[in-house]
């Protein structure tokens, strides 16, 4: 017998799974959310929240699967597309991890990391 079926066979371990699960599923998936902005794995942990809820709650598992389809989706389309075109899109994903990167320092910190770097290639 399975750890999480002696868990569920008795009415107080099947509420303290549920709510056990719950919690730490939600705080990853909050987690994940919070750091989506920034580079970094955000989608990933977002994901690893849901994966954890999936463990108990079945919209949960419905999320994860749609998810992992529209996924798959994406990286099949990416992978039949030319060389350029391909090379076009990281390049975007660049940028925006780059616009991403200069607005959190800047907001947070109050650093021009762009204007630093003017700077600093004019000293050269």
């Amino acid at each position: 017998m399975r750890v999480l079926d002696r868990i569920r066979s008795n009415s107080t371990g099947r509420l303290a799974l549920k709510v056990g699960v719950g919690i730490v599923g939600g705080l990853v998936v909050a987690i994940g959310i919070i750091l989506i902005p920034f580079p970094g794995p955000g989608w990933a942990i977002v994901i690893l929240g849901l994966a954890i809820l999936a463990i108990e709650f079945h919209w949960a598992r419905g999320v994860l699967a749609f998810t992992k389809r529209h996924v798959q989706s994406w990286t099949h389309w990416i992978a039949r597309q030319s060389l350029p075109l391909r090379a076009l899109i990281g390049l975007v994903g660049m940028v925006f991890i780059s616009a991403v990167v200069w607005a959190s320092v800047k907001i947070s910190l109050h650093i021009d990391l762009f204007q630093i770097s003017l700077d600093w290639l004019r000293a050269r």
